[in-house]
This record gives C-alpha cells, sequence and structure tokens, in this order.
C-alpha cells in the first residue's frame, strides 16, 4: 500500500471518529409506520409548548410512546419535519406545529390535511389516532369530515378532543383581546361553526371529548355541542369537576394524561 493510500485511510479513520464524537446521527427517516401513530394539535394562538410537555411526560413519565416527529407548517403553507425518534420506532407520537396560529378552520384544516398526507407518502402510513386541543379539536373534526379519501390520508380510528368549545366561546370579552381569522370562527353562530354540522361524520371513529367545569373558554356547555354532529354511539364525554381546572391546564393535568391513555391505548400490551 503507498503513502498516498495511507493518508486516506488515516484521514477517513480521523473523521469517522469525528462523528461518532460528535453524536453524529443518521438522517434516516424515522419508523413510524409498523404502529399506529398519534398526532397531536394545538389551538388557537398556540405553539410547541402547548402539547410539547404532555409529549415529554408521555415518553419520559409514563413511557406510553416515543415522541418520533415534529412537523412545521409554514405560513405559506411549507411542511417541514423534525425528527426526534432516537432511534425507537413505537408507539410514534406527532407533534404538529402552524407557525400562523390564528388561521382560520378552513386554512388550518387544509395545512393539516397536507401534513396527513405528507405522512401517507412518505413515511406509509395507513392508521393514525388524532389527539386536539381547543381549536385543535375544531380544526381535526374539519379534517375529518372534509378530508375523508383513505387513498390520500390515513384512516383516523381514534380522536380525542381536548377543551373544544364546538359551540364557540361564549364569553364576550375574549374577543376585545383575541383576533384574526380563527377568532372570528370561534364566534357563536359562524359560518364556520355552522358547516361543522352540515357534513355526516364517518362512522367508524370513536371519539373522546373531555372538558372541565373550571374551564372559561370551553365551557360545559359548548363542548356538549358535538352531541349534534356526531353520533351517541361513537362519542364520549368526560367533564372534570374542578374549577380550578382551566382552559390551557387540561392539557397540563395527569387525570388528563390518563384518560387519553386509557382511550386511545387501553388494549395494547405494555
Amino acid at each position: 500500500m503507498n503513502r498516498k493510500n495511507i493518508t486516506r485511510l488515516t484521514v477517513g479513520f480521523i473523521v469517522l471518529l469525528g462523528m461518532i464524537s460528535l453524536g453524529y446521527q443518521s438522517e434516516r427517516k424515522p419508523d413510524i409506520s409498523t404502529t399506529k401513530p398519534t398526532v397531536f394539535l394545538h389551538g388557537y394562538k398556540g405553539t410547541f409548548n402547548s402539547f410539547g410537555f404532555m409529549l415529554d411526560r408521555f415518553e419520559d413519565k409514563y413511557n406510553w410512546g416515543n415522541k418520533a416527529l415534529i412537523y412545521y407548517v409554514s405560513a405559506n403553507g411549507e411542511i417541514s419535519t423534525r425528527n426526534l425518534s432516537k432511534g425507537r420506532s413505537e408507539p410514534p407520537l406527532v407533534q404538529v406545529v402552524f407557525e400562523d396560529n390564528r388561521a382560520g378552520f378552513t386554512q388550518s384544516a387544509a395545512w393539516f390535511a397536507s401534513v396527513l398526507k405528507h405522512m401517507k407518502q412518505h413515511y406509509y402510513v395507513e392508521n393514525v389516532n388524532l389527539v386536539g386541543h381547543s381549536m385543535g379539536g375544531i380544526v381535526s373534526l374539519e379534517f375529518l369530515k372534509q378530508y375523508n379519501d383513505k387513498e390520500l390520508y390515513p384512516k383516523v380510528d381514534k380522536f380525542v378532543a381536548i377543551a373544544s368549545p364546538f359551540d364557540g366561546i361564549y364569553s364576550e370579552g375574549y374577543f376585545q383581546v383575541n383576533y384574526g381569522p380563527a377568532a372570528t370562527d370561534l364566534i357563536p353562530g359562524s359560518a364556520a361553526l355552522e358547516m361543522l354540522r352540515e357534513r355526516p361524520f364517518p362512522e367508524d371513529i370513536s371519539v373522546l371529548s373531555i372538558g372541565s367545569t373550571g374551564d372559561k373558554v370551553a365551557v360545559p356547555e359548548s363542548l356538549k355541542s358535538l352531541r349534534q354532529i356526531i353520533p351517541k354511539e361513537q362519542l364520549e364525554e368526560i367533564v372534570i369537576e374542578d374549577k380550578s381546572l382551566g382552559h390551557s391546564g387540561l392539557h397540563e393535568n395527569q387525570q388528563v394524561d390518563q384518560l387519553i391513555h386509557s382511550f386511545l391505548w387501553k388494549d395494547r400490551v405494555q
């Protein structure tokens, strides 16, 4: 072996050591197709933190799943992903974050549809569960009613809505400080809310709606309007009797964690 070849081998070995020491990870896509992913969508003005802490609990505290992917959707609808799977494969937890978190129901549902379409095309996902907080639950419902082509999107098996005001937000004071297309859609009697009642709900999806007597944004009366949209045999409703449990606290509550786990994964072998 000549000196040039020896030099190349030495340099290659040094580069390999450097990659290992820096914690180099492959860009290989996480395998989320073998076990049904659960997709989490924030609500109006939501951010990464809206479900970030819940998913950390699910992964680290309870060992219920693997926080595998974060989908970021830009204000113009462009999709990017962040792989967090750390070499684990199941069961996958997927978080969706919209840059424009004040967009209306129709636009948000279209973005959500593009995310789920991407999951089917790029990660070969055939079945999912959905979890939405507040307006995220309404947008998930809009998706379920508008985008039900199983050739384009994964089939949804179960859907959890947390603190979702399906009849709108009754507090007039709320709209004095909140604005944008989403706020307009959340006004009781809005055209967007009326559209939710016009299309039939898919027959093969089980739904859990969770609320609290302490929620001043999505009050129990607004949550219960879901009965007008989803057949009673497909719907389970739980309103937690706790005056101290407010709107944002519902996705930071361990009782809510347990309710979600029981509904989504009670049949899964631990």
